[in-house]
C-alpha cells in the first residue's frame, strides 16, 4: 500500500475477533516503532512493552473501567495485544517531549498495522488510568524511572480499511509569509 493510501485508510478499529496477529506481523509493527524519530535521539528514554497475557490485559481494562466509573467499559475492544510505550522523563515529570515521542512511535506502529491490514486503535484513557495504579505498573517490569505514556491495541479484525473522503481543509490552516 502506498504511503498516502495508508494514511488515508488509517482508522480506529474497535472490533476484533480475539485472534492474535502473526509473529511476523508483530515484528514488522515493532520494527516500525523502532524506526520512529525520538527527540534528541534519546532512544534510551523510551521503552516498548508488548502485553499479551490475558489476566494482565483484563486487569488494565478493569482499572480503566473503575477510574472512569464505567463498569462495562471494554477499553481494548477484545484485541489480544496491547503495546505500551513508556518514557523516562528528562526532567522531573513526563512532559511534552515524552508524550510526543510516544505518540510518534504509536503512529508509526498504526501505519504499519494498516499496511498489513491488522486492526489497531490508539489507547490513551486506559494508559492514563494505568499510570495512576502503581501495583499494575509494577507488573509491567518497566525499567527504573519509566512511566506509561500511550499505547496501541492490535489484533485480527473483520473491518476492512477503505478509502475515506477527508477534506483538505479539515484542519484550519493559516500561512505566515
Amino acid at each position: 500500500m502506498e504511503t498516502m493510501k495508508v494514511i488515508n485508510n488509517r482508522k480506529s478499529v474497535r472490533s476484533y475477533t480475539g485472534e492474535k496477529i502473526s509473529e511476523d506481523e508483530l515484528q514488522t509493527i515493532l520494527k516500525a516503532a523502532n524506526e520512529a524519530p525520538v527527540g534528541m535521539g534519546k532512544y534510551e528514554n523510551v521503552h516498548i512493552t508488548v502485553i499479551e497475557k490475558p489476566e494482565l490485559l483484563n486487569a488494565i481494562e478493569q482499572n480503566a473501567a473503575n477510574m472512569f466509573g464505567r463498569p462495562d467499559m471494554q477499553a481494548f475492544y477484545g484485541a489480544p495485544v496491547y503495546v505500551l510505550i513508556s518514557a523516562k522523563p528528562m526532567q522531573e515529570a513526563v512532559g511534552n517531549l515524552e508524550y510526543s515521542n510516544a505518540a510518534i512511535i504509536v503512529q508509526n506502529m498504526a501505519l504499519a498495522a494498516v499496511a498489513l491490514c491488522v486492526g489497531c486503535c490508539y489507547i490513551w484513557g486506559a494508559t492514563m488510568a494505568l499510570s495512576t495504579n502503581p501495583d499494575l505498573v509494577k507488573q509491567l517490569n518497566l525499567p527504573e524511572g519509566f512511566s506509561p505514556c500511550c499505547g496501541i491495541i492490535l489484533g485480527v479484525t473483520t473491518e476492512p480499511y477503505t478509502d475515506r473522503e477527508i477534506p483538505d481543509n479539515r484542519i484550519v490552516t493559516n500561512y505566515i509569509k
